[in-house]
């Protein structure tokens, strides 16, 4: 049973007759190092959004098979990509990022976990010039496609991935969807305030007031990636949205289910609850997570 405030949060989403407008991301004033190192360390796996990542590493798992090239867009300082490599090390990965900040730190990170399996390369989403038409296995992007400036951009995204993409590829996509109410994307933005930097909380806020709606992910996957993904919301209220292949064939490897397990063993009990909660909303729209039990 999801926890009593997600159940308020989403009476109030079925109820209002609010339409709260999508606004894109304002910079964040990152001036100060201690701050900046806060908000760097919050958003480590370990952190506050670590049974989210779990959810999608799992997500992830589920598309891509030893032997295969993946590709990652918009991977940021590859958190989300260190974990899902950690866990498949005969699969080589592709961190794609038009930042060359966010590159730096990703490879920091990538040399600190010591992953040899990953690759990274500044590109543009929208514009992926340097991979061919059907030249890689799958294709995942984690919470990353709110930052692109209009739907337009969006467009040209499921364009490229629909042309990278070889036949029968893995595909797995997720962002936050657009809230009605901005009272119901408050919530979400403050939920953790207590346990994470102003600066974090501030950029989950400008996130969830980015995000674009549930009828454009839709549009876009009927137009581009019609027969090869199906589009999954959060049950009733669209807080994320997953574009998803079905899961590719083959068993997946023993010791990703055993990775998996001891990464959700590890939770702490308030993280668990968020992980059920996710998977709970996630189940009811139709997305099951058999990897997480």
């Amino acid at each position: 049973m999801p926890s009593l405030p997600v159940l308020k949060t989403l009476a109030r989403e079925l109820v209002s007759r609010e339409r709260s407008p999508r606004r894109t991301e304002p910079d964040l004033v990152m001036d100060d190092p201690e701050k900046v190192a806060a908000y760097t360390r919050a958003g480590r796996e370990d952190g506050v959004m670590a049974p989210v990542y779990l959810f999608h590493c799992a997500q992830v798992c589920e598309v891509i098979r030893p032997g295969d090239t993946v590709v990652d867009l918009g991977c940021g300082p590859a958190t989300q990509l260190a974990m899902v490599a950690r866990l498949n090390p005969d699969v080589r990965f592709v961190g794609v990022d038009l930042s060359e900040e966010m590159l730096e730190r990703a490879r920091a990170y990538g040399a600190e976990q010591g992953l040899g399996n990953v690759a990274f390369q500044q590109a543009d989403v929208t514009d992926l010039g340097f991979l061919g038409d059907a030249s890689v296995d799958a294709v995942f992007s984690t919470v990353a496609l709110h930052h692109l400036p209009d739907v337009d951009h969006l467009e040209r995204t499921f364009a490229e991935v629909a042309r990278v993409l070889r036949p029968g590829g893995g595909l797995y996509l997720v962002d936050f969807g657009h809230l009605k109410s901005e009272k119901s994307i408050e919530y979400f933005a403050y939920q953790y305030s207590d346990r994470q930097p102003e600066l974090f909380t501030l950029d989950y806020l400008y996130s969830l007031r980015a995000a674009f709606p549930l009828a454009d992910f839709q549009r876009l996957t009927d137009r581009h990636l019609a027969g090869r993904a199906r589009v999954y919301s959060t049950f009733l209220m669209p807080f994320m949205v997953v574009v998803k292949s079905p899961p590719r064939a083959g068993e997946v490897p023993q010791g990703v289910r055993a990775g998996l397990a001891a990464l959700r063993a590890a939770l702490p009990s308030y993280h668990r609850t968020d992980l059920q909660d996710l998977r709970t909303f996630f189940r009811l729209g139709g997305l099951a997570s058999p990897l997480l039990g």
